[in-house]
């Protein structure tokens, strides 16, 4: 006998649906890259795919693939717009029961470790949104 079990839209889902609005990077027919509302440095973006999936091991092969494709994508514009020296790719999945990726530009794993601290920290900063809208519009690709 198949159950289907009910599972409540993410905060992503959401957003891929267009109920809660984003600063979008880019997006294709399986994933969408978005500027981070609350990030632990400039030019955070998360990629997501379009299935709701709550661990990333989880996914369709397929989708597996376009997320991380995606993923090499948004670290070009990371590094070659924002002059970073590296796009450096976290995979949490502890914040939102929605499979995704943090790309983060960074210069140096100093950076990346003291912004990685500063999460709660941002989390509980108002979004600036202005400048989410700013950063988006060079990181599109």
């Amino acid at each position: 006998m198949l159950y289907w079990v009910y599972m409540e839209d993410s905060v992503f889902t959401k957003i891929i649906k267009g109920e809660i609005p984003c600063h979008k990077v880019y997006e294709d027919d399986k994933t969408l890259v978005f500027m981070d509302i609350h990030p632990v440095m400039e030019g955070h973006m998360l990629v997501v795919p379009k299935v709701q999936v709550d661990h990333i091991e989880d996914l369709q092969e397929e989708d597996y693939q376009a997320v991380f494709s995606a993923v090499k994508k948004a670290a070009k514009p990371a590094v070659n717009v924002l002059g970073s020296l590296r796009a450096v790719v976290l995979v949490m999945g502890y914040d939102v029961p929605h499979a995704h990726v943090h790309v983060l530009p960074s210069n140096s794993g100093n950076d990346f470790y003291t912004a990685i601290g500063r999460v709660k920290e941002a989390a509980e900063t108002e979004p600036n949104h202005t400048r989410l809208a700013e950063l988006a519009e060079k990181l599109r690709f």
